[in-house]
């Protein structure tokens, strides 16, 4: 057995022996020492590094005699009457001593930045949250604030990120960019702080989603007659809502301008062969944008493809209004999962 080994099984003895031991051994006999007594021992307020030292220390050590155990004890006793004046260890600590001298708001402000900054750099919290909350940061904050983020990020994040915002917006935070050379490191980890706390203080919301993709989600699964319906009294009682809720909605209509040619074989790779027949045959049939959606699926389609579907369609005959909109509606479930997938991406739609 090596010689530093044998040091944490052997007893800890004698006067001699205290002058030898580190502050972190007397630490641990202290701490045992006050346990013992009953005496409450708060080191859930040490930080976490120091709680692992401690306890590594104590499971280290074996017994003490008790001409070292009363040396230890009188030197920490020493030490504490000698104490004139002791100041809370960290923010929190301090926001205690000074609850009710400061105002809430600031108190508020440094007890979430206190809370951000004991977990590391606010910054890898900041550029690990999900892309819809750094896309809200971006819309919300000033162009200089979302410069930061921007370049903060990933260049992979930042480029998807910037093609999720309007144009103006994007060209803005674009700018913006060229303006930070001049950022100093303490501006930035003040916003990184900043942008942090608000990201840990988001209220938790009941559903994921918002209400205008929710409404748009219900109609998108509704028959046309009824999402028509509804939009109508919506435009009637808050245009903008309405507004929102036809931009969430995807029907088969919406296809040649909200999905990319490149995606089309992987729709109908997994459409019923049968419901896809079904589904164009109705849309061709029945004229106007329908048409237009199934033309582009069918021109987007290897030559072979197309050829073979338009031949089906043919022999197809005429499709009931009722078969052509449950075809559809399985194209557009379809859709919605692989997009959910991340299989296939949407093309936003233009801001109105």
């Amino acid at each position: 057995m090596q010689s530093h080994q044998l040091g944490s099984i052997v007893p800890v003895s004698g006067a001699h022996t205290n002058r030898r031991l580190t502050r972190r051994q007397k630490a641990a006999i202290v701490v045992r020492y006050l346990l013992n007594q009953g005496a409450n021992v708060p080191l859930t307020e040490l930080p976490d590094s120091l709680q692992e030292v401690l306890t590594t220390q104590m499971g280290s050590m074996r017994y003490v005699d008790r001409e070292t155990l009363a040396d230890v004890v009188a030197e920490f006793a020493e030490e504490i009457e000698g104490t004139g004046l002791t100041f809370p260890r960290g923010v929190a600590g301090a926001l205690t001593a000074l609850d009710g001298k400061i105002s809430p708001q600031t108190a508020l402000r440094l007890r979430k930045e206190a809370g951000v900054r004991q977990f590391g750099d606010p910054w890898s919290q900041v550029c690990e949250a999900e892309a819809e909350a750094l896309k809200n940061i971006l819309m919300s904050e000033s162009a200089e604030v979302a410069a930061i983020l921007l370049s903060k990020l990933s260049v992979t994040k930042a480029a998807e990120l910037l093609g999720d915002i309007p144009g103006e917006r994007a060209r803005r935070i674009a700018y913006a960019v060229s303006q930070t050379s001049d950022a100093t490191p303490e501006a930035v980890d003040r916003i990184g702080l900043a942008l942090a706390a608000q990201l840990q203080g988001a209220p938790q919301t009941a559903f994921d989603e918002t209400p205008d993709a929710r409404v748009g989600a219900i109609l998108n699964f509704s028959q046309a007659a009824i999402r028509d319906d509804v939009l109508s009294g919506l435009e009637e009682t808050d245009e903008d809502f309405a507004t929102l809720v036809r931009r969430a909605i995807f029907t088969f209509e919406n296809i040649p301008e909200r999905i990319n040619e490149r995606d089309v074989p992987t729709i109908s790779r997994d459409v019923p062969r049968e419901d896809l027949v079904t589904a164009l045959t109705a849309a061709l049939a029945a004229g106007d944008a329908l048409e237009v959606a199934a033309t582009f699926l069918l021109e987007n389609h290897s030559n072979r493809m197309a050829d073979a579907l338009r031949d089906e369609i043919s022999e197809r005959g005429q499709v009931s209004a009722k078969d052509g909109e449950i075809a559809m509606t399985e194209i557009i479930n379809n859709i919605r999962a692989l997009e959910t997938n991340g299989e296939i991406k949407f093309i936003l739609p233009e801001e109105e």
